[in-house]
């Protein structure tokens, strides 16, 4: 009979889990501010040397990758629900925004983005 385990011991290669080719979409909630937007995206486990900010006409463009850190050698997986892959989320705005000013900071999991209209 076929080991049902074998499946997750061909994923470790070397030190790491190579991360899938597809993209993950993480969540976002977007605020209007009077002067601005505020925009708060679930990057939880992702670090913030992976992550890059991108302001276009009238989209704010979040991508990076999460991977998993806390495989070791030897681990075997049990179960595997979080994915660890590069990520992208695209938003659209009704204005342009190009000249706006950001800010952001990076928090309990969330990454916070304040955009100032101009």
């Amino acid at each position: 009979m076929p080991n049902p385990n074998r499946a997750f011991h061909l994923m470790a290669i070397r030190n790491q889990v190579r991360p899938s080719g597809r993209l993950w979409n993480p969540a976002a909630d977007v605020y209007h501010a009077g002067d601005g937007w505020v925009v708060k995206v679930d990057l939880a486990g992702v670090s913030v040397d992976d992550l890059e900010i991108v302001l276009s006409d009238s989209h704010l463009i979040v991508r990076g990758c999460r991977r998993d850190t806390f495989y070791r050698e030897g681990y075997t997986y049990q179960q595997m629900e979080i994915s660890y892959s590069r990520f992208e989320k695209q938003i659209e705005f009704p204005c342009s925004i190009d000249a706006a000013s950001l800010t952001h900071d990076y928090r309990d999991g969330f990454l916070l983005i304040n955009m100032r209209c101009k």
